[in-house]
């Protein structure tokens, strides 16, 4: 293909080039007619112990739900978002692309003045590859990728969407469907149960017409403020606030995987679930050193499970390398559709990793960005910073924080965990530049290896300085000097 070429004109040869049988054999090809569904839950700032059976022997939390998801498919143990925050997790995971080529590598804010960070449209999404195969496609929850009208998701290929713009903490917290405010202020506690009978509805809706789908389920929780329906809260133990907005979202995968079955589906369909990055005060990394915003393990890695029945193998555990970047070209070649060839994907179809618990990771190395910076390489069982980490944020229990519930604009309980319940391991060799670790033998990065490994160090660097030849410069975007009450009620963000 010209590497010329339009997004147009691509999309245009994808439904010319659609294969006919749709379903994967076991290399991965499609070996039958009928078109395989995909449904991706993308939990927002779920830690990597928050669900059993990743880091810790035992979550701290219940997960019923998704024991039984894991139990029934794969889980992949060292799978990993591309920075510890929002926004270019999101680009990444839609476009199989690091957050420098698609440029979102920063977070969209309209409280903060930041309304000129969005996924650009030459951007090919998992919406808009299928969409030329016959696919209906919904957006349900948390967007991020642009808050102005021009980059809305159905003008990213989505045929639908509904939900919160940006994250649920920043004003003005409005619900949205397609392009329109549906709702303002926003009770946060109805969120997760409102976003999971939305994606049923949908569900059922392309279950009736026989159109093959894509549920893209970004939920808003555990991301602050902490907020959960009547039927979870337990207002007799306020302090684990936290333990019942897990226990609510391991119920929203249940209905979904409910629904499936009782519809017929579950043979036909790849459900997803891993988070946009690590977890935020009151959450667990499963003893990984660090928490989110920091390029620790336990900032970048998360949960990751796929279930289809029949497809996945269950109870596969895969211990290699791989990321958010892979499910944009593993979901298309599943699909039956090509993956773009005018210009770079860096994720790889990891379908063999979840039909085999030998497969090798397609990867020679995964990195990770820190806002405009190229800071991490993981290679095999190394890991490079070559950028510091950081050390943990200074916080004490008095730490007010200026996007927590104020009754008014930011509806949810007040009762917000505390920077004393941090996520991760602290303690280990004090962060700097170039720390060399062996995640397999040392996954909490407590040991740095730089000294004893000079030849891992620079075969890593080389690596490193490969990949941040092509990182362009980026200007950091305009903000305002402090936090602002935007007023809600319509798509416009002055103050």
């Amino acid at each position: 293909m010209d590497r010329n070429l339009s997004r147009r004109d691509f999309l245009g040869l994808v439904g010319a080039s659609i294969a006919a049988v749709m379903l994967p054999n076991s290399a991965g090809r499609c070996s039958t007619n009928k078109k395989p569904n995909f449904i991706l839950i993308f939990a927002d700032d779920l830690g990597y112990g928050d669900i059993s059976g990743f880091g810790l022997k035992k979550s701290p939390f219940e997960t019923p739900n998704l024991d039984r998801m894991a139990a029934e498919g794969a889980k992949l143990t060292n799978f990993y978002v591309p920075t510890p925050y929002c926004a270019p997790s999101r680009a990444t995971i839609l476009t199989g692309r690091y957050p420098f080529r698609t440029g979102v590598v920063f977070n969209p804010a309209p409280d903060a003045g930041i309304n000129d960070v969005a996924l650009p449209h030459s951007e090919i999404t998992i919406a808009e590859a299928l969409k030329e195969a016959g696919y209906s496609s919904i957006c349900v929850g948390k967007w991020h990728l642009g808050h102005t009208l021009q980059y809305l998701p159905r003008r990213q290929g989505f045929d639908e969407y509904y939900g919160i713009l940006y994250s649920n903490d920043m004003r003005p917290v409005q619900l949205v469907e397609n392009e329109k405010v549906v709702e303002y202020p926003v009770i946060q506690a109805t969120l997760t149960r409102r976003y999971t009978q939305r994606a049923l509805d949908f569900i059922e809706r392309c279950a009736k017409r026989n159109r093959p789908f894509f549920l893209y389920l970004p939920h808003a929780m555990p991301h602050k403020p902490l907020a959960a329906s009547e039927d979870f809260y337990t207002p007799d133990t306020p302090d684990d606030l936290y333990a019942d907005v897990i226990r609510e979202l391991d119920w929203s995968v249940g209905q979904i995987l409910d629904k499936l079955k009782q519809l017929r589906l579950d043979n036909n369909t790849l459900v997803l679930f891993c988070s946009d990055n690590g977890p935020w005060y009151g959450g667990s990394t499963g003893g990984l050193r660090g928490m989110k915003g920091k390029t620790w393990e336990g900032g970048l890695r998360v949960p990751m499970i796929a279930r289809w029945t029949g497809k996945i193998p269950a109870g596969l555990v895969n211990d290699s390398p791989a990321g958010t970047i892979d499910v944009f070209p593993t979901v298309l070649k599943i699909a039956g559709v090509n993956v773009p060839r005018n210009r770079v994907i860096d994720g790889k179809d990891i379908w063999p990793l979840l039909t085999s618990a030998r497969a090798k990771s397609p990867h020679e190395a995964l990195f990770a960005m820190q806002g405009p910076n190229l800071v991490t390489v993981r290679s095999g069982k190394w890991k490079l910073h070559v950028r510091s980490p950081g050390r943990p944020p200074k916080r004490g229990d008095d730490w007010v924080d200026p996007r927590g519930p104020d009754g008014v604009t930011i509806i949810a309980p007040y009762e917000q965990a505390r920077p004393s319940a941090y996520p991760g391991i602290i303690g280990g060799d004090g962060p700097k530049d170039m720390m060399l670790f062996d995640i397999e033998a040392d996954p909490a990065e407590q040991r740095d290896l730089s000294k004893q490994h000079p030849d891992v160090v620079k075969r890593l660097k080389a690596l490193y300085d490969k990949t941040v030849a092509q990182v362009p410069k980026f200007k950091r975007p305009k903000r305002f000097k402090k936090l602002r009450r935007i007023k809600g009620g319509d798509l416009s963000y002055s103050s």
